[in-house]
């Protein structure tokens, strides 16, 4: 997952709604959302390379996505897949009682402040319907998300990039104005493909063909781009709806998957 946007608690209607995408090389196996054969109440994508994924719920509440932090410099290749911090999570059991979610989620910010060096730099949104936060291995920090829009990508949650600022901006203006939420509106909003203007690119060492390229919501190169949009909507009936749209290399939309469950 390369970028997510989310809104928490700004409508009643729908206390939390969640739009991201997943970046990546068109030639690494992926398995559209599904509910995993030996984790039945586990909905997600996977990636068929290193077995994890990038985001995904369990029919229970639980809830996690992964971005990348882009730098190159410090890439190591002797450390464990990312994707497998989305699935360890949601894998495991859900706390019954609002106290215990509660423990449980501060027990695998323990555990992931534990083994932030056997992984290459991340985010990781993680939580489930009632409480949610972002972990950032490389600065090993902790922010919540309570009530608000907030963006994700490449650098840690408090680094404005044009991308997210832009997304954040929509995101914010949609909820607030619109009388009814419509799937296809997000959807349109992940299709936005404005590049930034190079006075505001971030300069993340991979030279600037790739800022420019990479400085858009939706991405589109020769080999590598926008995969998948994913939309995760909780309504104030406590149903949840998982929508994921995939992508060719030529960023024409292939399928809608959809799936909804009371939580």
């Amino acid at each position: 997952m390369c970028i997510l946007f989310i809104a928490r608690r700004k409508r009643a209607d729908y206390p939390l709604i969640i739009a991201a995408n997943r970046d990546e090389f068109y030639q690494r196996p992926t398995a559209p959302s599904a509910f995993w054969k030996h984790h039945p109440h586990m909905l997600a994508g996977q990636d068929l390379e290193a077995s994890g994924t990038w985001m995904g719920v369990t029919r229970q509440g639980k809830i996690a996505a992964l971005t990348n932090v882009r730098a190159p410099s410090e890439m190591k290749t002797d450390v464990n897949s990312r994707g497998e911090l989305v699935a360890n999570w949601l894998q495991q059991p859900l706390a019954d009682h609002q106290n215990n979610s509660l423990v449980a989620i501060d027990e695998y910010l323990q555990s992931l402040h534990l083994s932030r060096n056997q992984y290459n730099g991340y985010n990781l949104l993680f939580g489930d319907v009632a409480h949610l936060c972002v972990y950032n291995n490389v600065n090993d920090t902790t922010h919540g998300v309570e009530q608000g829009v907030f963006g994700l990508s490449n650098a840690d949650i408090v680094t404005p990039w044009p991308k997210v600022t832009q997304g954040v901006t929509a995101l914010n203006q949609y909820v607030d104005a619109q009388a009814k939420i419509d799937c296809e509106d997000l959807f349109a909003l992940l299709k936005q493909d404005t590049k930034a203007q190079d006075q505001a690119l971030p300069d993340t060492g991979i030279g600037y063909e790739w800022e420019k390229a990479l400085s858009s919501i939706f991405i589109q190169t020769p080999k590598y781009g926008t995969r998948t949009s994913t939309l995760l909507l909780l309504d104030a009936n406590n149903v949840l709806t998982w929508k994921e749209r995939s992508f060719s290399d030529t960023g024409l939309a292939t399928q809608t998957r959809e799936f909804s469950f009371q939580i």
